[in-house]
């Protein structure tokens, strides 16, 4: 259990020019998908604070900021005074008091305003674009706040002037690092956070804490995400899905309505599952591409699915899932019209290829309740043995996806087909060990808490290896 901070947490305020990714870094380091980011100049109007919080507490606090406007106006109203280093910061709290209603200078005193209480300066600038004498106005006045400060260079565009920024930047910045707010790399973020503790000497402390928070969080999460895809996994193999039916006979409309509300519960409980994780790693806004991976064009029970994420052949008979041959009613259960082998058409050779797919129907459909006047259908647990792995490689894909994603980034994610994931969380003794798990699952017996334990960390290992 982490201890409660006694100092007060870390502020900082990131300032720049318009249009220089500062929503983007202030998004990515406070892991929130909630900060305004757009490509035109002046969306931001107001600052706004975004805490970022673990275990209950702000381990630091960031200020999303308009950009600067009229900085050489207002360091003209400064040098006017012409007061001595030690009185620049007066200086400065005067501008503000003195234009805080004057709607030209609004931006400046936005921005202005979280550093003068106390918020150090993250100054960032555009690396792919040419240095110009025009930012030295901005960096002048941060000067003159008095506050510690630091610079980030962001690459927006394809064009490299670093060096050049470096240089100028290194004459009015202590620290100068180079961020990409883009990329979730975790040992960038700790990098720059040990930048940030060296700015004041009563940062240390709460940032060296917040970076322990920081790697401990992120394994946290990754423990919960296995624990959430174990529980899918082990949930839609042992579901047992009932239909009530009238008449003596069973109808096949019967046994397509039962078909049909069994898979629908199965893709809910899928869906239930990805938004959970989505939320654990903090994209609660996500926005999928339908017709990508997440799932209307790559059905749950789909050709597409059982190719991509499935075992082959040789992977079943290593596994020792193969089981018999199946019948072509089966295949057409398992697709529900998305079949790859053409169902009852091909029954006279379904028994050879499908051992390389390993398609066995869902599960067999039994009658209930003859006796009792009210008669079910009952449809469960699931008998297709491949299906566990591709519900897992799904889930872990879409992991995959969740975690690499910057909460900088805005507008639809595109999980694009990658017939080369499962080769880098499954190999040959994973599958024999997740096996033995998915019999039990499918056995209908009661599993225990003990099992269920080791098939998570075996899911978390699997994890492991992409994430």
């Amino acid at each position: 259990m982490s201890h409660q901070l006694t100092a007060p947490h870390p502020k900082f305020a990131v300032v720049g020019h318009p249009n220089k990714g500062k929503s983007s870094i202030v998004a990515s380091l406070a892991q929130d998908d909630t900060v305004q980011i757009s490509d035109t100049p002046g969306t931001t109007i107001k600052s706004r604070s975004f805490p970022l919080r673990m275990d209950g507490e702000i381990i630091y606090e960031l200020f999303d900021t308009p950009g600067f406007q009229r900085a050489r106006s207002v360091l003209a109203w400064l040098e006017k005074h012409d007061v001595p280093a030690h009185k620049r910061a007066e200086a400065v709290e005067a501008f503000i008091n003195t234009h805080r209603e004057n709607e030209r200078f609004s931006d400046e005193i936005e921005l202005l305003t979280p550093i003068m209480e106390g918020a150090g300066i993250i100054y960032v600038v555009d690396g792919s674009k040419p240095y110009g004498e025009e930012y030295e106005a901005e960096m002048e006045i941060l000067r003159w706040t008095g506050q510690p400060s630091m610079a980030l260079i962001n690459h927006i565009g394809e064009n490299d002037y670093s060096q050049e920024w470096r240089r100028a930047l290194e004459q009015y910045f202590r620290i100068v690092r180079e961020y990409d707010p883009m990329e979730t790399d975790p040992q960038q973020q700790v990098l720059l956070l040990e930048s940030m503790a060296q700015l004041d000497e009563s940062w240390r402390v709460p940032l060296k804490h917040s970076i322990v928070l920081f790697e401990g969080r992120r394994d946290q999460k990754l423990e919960q995400s296995a624990k959430t895809i174990a529980h899918l996994v082990q949930s839609m193999l042992s579901h047992l899905e009932q239909f009530r039916f009238s008449g003596e006979d069973v109808e096949d409309t019967d046994r397509q309505k039962l078909l049909k509300n069994y898979q629908q519960h199965l893709r809910a409980l899928e869906q239930k599952s990805q938004k959970f994780i989505e939320q654990l790693w903090s994209h609660q806004h996500l926005q999928k591409e339908q017709e990508s991976l997440l799932f209307e064009g790559v059905d749950l029970f789909s050709k597409e699915s059982a190719s991509i994420f499935g075992l082959s052949r040789q992977e079943m008979v290593v596994t020792g899932v193969t089981g018999g041959a199946v019948t072509g009613a089966g295949i057409d259960l398992l697709f529900a019209g998305h079949t790859l082998l053409l169902g009852g058409a091909i029954g006279a050779v379904v028994g050879g290829v499908g051992a390389y797919f390993g398609f066995d129907e869902l599960s067999g459909i039994k009658v209930l309740g003859k006796t009792l006047g009210k008669r079910y259908l009952e449809m469960g647990p699931m008998e297709n043995r491949n299906f566990p792995y591709i519900l897992l490689g799904r889930s872990l894909y879409h992991l995959h996806k969740v975690a690499a994603r910057s909460h900088a980034k805005r507008g639809a994610v595109t999980l694009t087909m990658d017939e080369t994931f499962k080769e880098k969380w499954l190999d040959d003794q994973s599958r024999k060990s997740l096996e033995k798990f998915h019999k039990r699952f499918r056995s209908g017996d009661e599993i225990s808490s003990g099992e269920i334990q080791a098939y998570e960390a075996l899911v978390l290992a699997c994890l492991k290896k992409i994430v």
